[in-house]
């Protein structure tokens, strides 16, 4: 993202380079145009008609009125010309610089976005560690409850073995399940 804006910067600045030397150049075009007419008019008294002007002055004077209205139209071109592409020049520069100003809104924020994901997670991760710490809790207390219950069920099975009546082995069909009783479970 960043890089199209910066080759959209780069180009309207080569752009606007451009735009300055054409500028220049015809800076220079006016230039040498209001120096020709002023010579025209300076080294030429023909242009004010004198009372004895002759048929062929009067059309040498004639054309080169012409002339000069043709420099003078050149000239209004030019400058117009020229009006414009200041206009462009200026329109091309607020919009680098609000690209300026964009690109460096974009790169503070992509700057600003570990931090933000950062935050989040940790907001995010403190419920989880809490549920976590309470089922770790529970575990040990189920392990220590599990550990009780085995130590005292090892405990009566022990006695219980003690108080036990040996009787002797009798060879007997071997009873089926349903044959068998069932034992109560101590309390």
């Amino acid at each position: 993202m960043s890089q199209t804006y910066n080759s959209r910067i780069q180009s309207l600045s080569v752009e606007v380079s451009e735009l300055r030397q054409e500028l220049l150049l015809r800076d220079q075009l006016v230039q040498q145009l209001s120096s020709e007419i002023f010579r025209l008019l300076k080294d030429n008294n023909s242009l004010f008609p004198q009372p004895e002007v002759s048929d062929s002055n009067q059309a040498e004077v004639q054309k080169l009125k012409e002339q000069l209205e043709s420099c003078e139209q050149q000239a209004a071109f030019y400058q117009e010309q020229i009006t414009c592409r200041d206009t462009e020049i200026y329109q091309l520069r607020q919009v680098i610089q609000e690209l300026t100003d964009r690109t460096r809104m974009l790169e503070q924020v992509v700057q600003e976005l570990p931090q933000v994901y950062r935050n989040k997670f940790e907001e995010r991760i403190v419920p989880v560690q809490k549920q976590v710490a309470a089922l770790q809790k529970e575990n040990r207390q189920l392990q220590a409850e599990l550990q009780s219950v085995s130590y005292r069920l090892a405990l009566k099975i022990r006695n219980s073995s003690h108080h036990a009546i040996d009787l002797p082995n009798f060879a007997c069909p071997t009873p089926s399940e349903s044959d068998v009783p069932s034992i109560p479970p101590d309390s």
